[in-house]
């Protein structure tokens, strides 16, 4: 049976409260090349961009391709270093995804993280099986806050824009599926339920989201 809707969910700070590893890892990593980074910049700077704005917007500088490439799994191997050993899924995530799946509910992750950081996340998690298709940076042009990432996610899932439902946590994750023509769920890992207000649904965690919710978002202003 061809699923009615779909949910694709971004990683950092969705699947994992990933965000304070990467914040303690971008520090190491600006130590060593005595960058100067203060923590309190981090969300609004760093958070929910691919590595390559992200290194421009913290060198204030242009990196070639393959030299941001190169830094950016570095810092990326700081990371995965920090968080392997207590990683745990956000609060009702698995039982969540049970439920999708159950009800036949497309599902995909689309990430602006490298797909190092995938494949270690959804391992670690245990999560891989729940999700149809897995959207990372390097399958669009361009990462969010444009909303390529999103549309291919759909385009993948064979769902038209109007029937998925973002999960997200990053203001720019949010901008990316409001552009993209999707409804948005913002979970409060990252930022301040005020910050996230613009978003069709805010909530703290899995535990507070049904199927009944889901469908209601999709009925909302059609």
């Amino acid at each position: 049976m061809q699923p009615t809707f779909a949910v694709i969910f971004d990683m950092d700070g969705v699947i994992v409260d990933s965000n304070p590893y990467h914040a303690q890892a971008w520090i190491q990593f600006c130590k060593k090349y005595n960058v100067p980074l203060n923590e309190d910049e981090i969300p609004e700077l760093i958070f929910g961009k691919t590595n390559k704005v992200a290194l421009k917007e913290v060198f204030k500088k242009d990196f070639s391709p393959e030299e941001s490439d190169r830094l950016g799994e570095e810092k990326e191997a700081i990371y995965r270093e920090l968080h392997q050993k207590d990683m745990v899924p956000v609060k009702g995530l698995i039982s969540f995804l049970q439920m999708l799946k159950e009800n036949n509910i497309a599902t995909a992750v689309a990430t602006n993280a490298p797909v190092s950081n995938l494949n270690f996340i959804l391992a670690r998690t245990d999560t891989r099986q729940y999700f149809d298709e897995l959207i990372d940076a390097t399958m669009v042009k361009e990462g969010k806050p444009d909303p390529d990432i999103y549309l291919k996610a759909a385009e993948k899932l064979n769902m038209s824009p109007a029937k998925c439902i973002v999960m997200e946590d990053s203001t720019t994750g949010v901008e990316a599926g409001l552009r993209a023509n999707m409804k948005v769920v913002a979970l409060t890992t990252t930022h301040s339920p005020e910050e996230l207000a613009h978003t069709h649904l805010v909530i703290d965690n899995f535990e507070e989201l049904t199927l009944d919710k889901l469908s209601a978002l999709l009925e909302e202003n059609k």
